[in-house]
C-alpha cells in the first residue's frame, strides 16, 4: 500500500485522505468495517488521477456516495474508497435545466428546484442518495424516475474516458442502467424540469414526505428497499405473507413497518443483515416460488 500511498498524496491534500476509515459512519445502516483508505476528490482532474494511481498499481477502488444503498463488509474495504459526496456536489440552473455534479443530494437538488420554481423532480426529494448513486440504478419513487428527467449524463469509464451520455444511450430500466453494467463513473448530470407554481411544488414534496415517513421504517437505519420488486408482486408483501415481519438475525430485523426493509435495531453486522436477506429468500421461494433478488448493493471484503 505504500505506492498508492504515495501516489494519492500527490494528487489530493493530507486533509482529504483517511485511513482505517470506518464504513459504517459513511452508509445509511450504519454498518461496515473500515476502508484501508478512504479519498476525497474535490474535482474531476483529481479523481481522474486517483482512478489511474490505482489502476497504475493494482490497487481495487471503489466509488461511495452516500452509502444509501450499500451494504458494508463487516471486514471492511479493501484498497481505496473514492467518496463524492459535499466535496463533490455542485449544482446549477439554467432556465429549465438544473446540472449537478454526482455528489450532490437528491434533497439538495429539490430544495434547488422548489427555489427556481421547477417542477418534475419532487418524487426524488426524499430518495437518501446522491445524483450520481440515482443516475446509476435509475432511483425512482412515487410514480417518477430518473428517466423522466435525465437529459444528459457525463461519465468516465475505467480508462479514464469522458463522455456524454443523452437518454437513449443510457439504458434505463428497472433499478438498471449502462452505467451499472459498465462501471462507469458518473460525474454530473442535466435534469430537464419544468416551469411550475413553487408553492404547489412544496404541497407535492411535502405530501411525499409525510407518506414516506407513513410507511417506511425512517427512524431505524437501514439501506431502503432490501429487495428488488419481482415481476407481477411486491417483495414486501411476499415477506409479510410468509410470516416474518419483524423476523431478526442478531441485530438485523425485517421492518415491522414495511417488511420490505430490513433495518439496523441498533448493532447490527452485515453477517447478521445477509444471514436474514438468505432466510427471507429461502422461505419466500419455498412458499411461493419466487426468487428475491437483492436490490442493495453488497461490498467490501468476502
Amino acid at each position: 500500500m505504500e505506492k498508492i500511498e504515495a501516489l494519492i498524496r500527490e494528487i489530493v491534500p493530507e486533509s482529504s485522505i483517511y485511513f482505517d476509515e470506518p464504513m459504517k459512519q459513511h452508509t445509511s445502516f450504519r454498518i461496515g468495517g473500515p476502508a484501508d483508505i478512504m479519498v476525497k476528490p474535490s474535482d474531476v482532474k483529481q479523481l481522474k488521477a486517483l482512478c489511474a494511481a490505482c489502476r497504475d498499481t493494482g490497487t481495487p477502488y471503489t466509488i461511495l456516495g452516500n452509502g444509501s444503498n450499500v451494504l458494508v463488509s463487516d471486514a471492511g474495504i479493501e484498497g481505496v474508497v473514492i467518496l463524492l459526496l459535499d466535496n463533490f456536489a455542485r449544482i446549477r440552473v439554467e432556465d429549465n435545466i438544473i446540472t449537478a455534479q454526482a455528489g450532490a443530494l437528491l434533497s439538495q437538488i429539490g430544495n434547488t428546484a422548489l427555489r427556481h420554481s421547477l417542477a418534475g423532480f419532487e418524487f426524488a426529494c426524499g430518495i437518501p442518495g446522491t445524483l450520481g448513486g440515482a443516475c446509476i440504478m435509475n432511483a425512482g419513487a412515487y410514480g417518477g424516475e430518473m428517466k423522466d428527467v435525465l437529459l444528459g449524463v457525463t461519465a468516465m469509464d475505467e480508462s479514464g474516458n469522458i463522455r456524454e451520455y443523452e437518454p437513449h444511450e443510457m439504458q434505463l430500466g428497472y433499478r438498471s442502467s449502462r452505467f451499472a453494467k459498465e462501471g462507469l463513473i458518473v460525474l454530473e448530470a442535466r435534469l430537464q424540469l419544468q416551469k411550475g407554481n413553487a408553492e404547489e411544488i412544496a404541497a407535492c414534496t411535502k405530501d411525499l414526505a409525510a407518506r414516506r415517513r407513513e410507511k417506511q421504517p425512517l427512524e431505524l437505519p437501514s439501506a431502503g428497499s432490501t429487495f428488488k420488486r419481482p415481476e407481477g408482486c411486491f417483495a414486501g408483501k411476499l415477506i409479510m405473507d410468509a410470516g416474518l415481519r419483524g423476523f431478526s438475525v442478531g441485530g438485523a430485523a425485517v421492518s415491522e413497518k414495511h417488511c420490505g426493509f430490513v433495518v439496523n435495531t441498533g448493532d447490527a453486522t452485515a453477517a447478521d443483515v445477509l444471514e436474514l436477506m438468505h432466510e427471507v429468500s429461502e422461505r419466500v421461494n419455498k412458499q411461493f416460488g419466487v426468487v428475491l433478488e437483492p436490490e442493495v448493493k453488497i461490498i467490501g471484503r468476502k
